[in-house]
């Protein structure tokens, strides 16, 4: 180890709140369901949008040409919101 770094220190604590719920607590996630929002077409050719899978409402911002964009959406057979 070197000089002035210490170990990994654990604890059985939860981090947050958000560690301790159940899992059987979630709604199902169904991973073949995908979805996308549009949210900006913009100027420049780009298509800004919303991609999620099983759960329509985590999502993650991406953006993409036009072509690029259409092909995502084949290739991942998705459902637009």
């Amino acid at each position: 180890m070197r000089k002035g770094r210490h170990p990994p220190t654990r604890s059985n604590a939860p981090m947050n709140a958000a560690a301790s719920i159940q899992a059987d607590a979630l709604p199902a996630c169904d991973t073949a369901r995908k979805y996308v929002r549009i949210t900006e077409r913009r100027d420049d050719g780009l298509v800004a949008f919303e991609f999620s899978i099983g759960w329509p409402e985590l999502v993650v911002e991406l953006l993409l040409p036009e072509a690029a964009f259409d092909e995502f959406c084949r290739t991942n057979r998705v459902q637009r919101l």
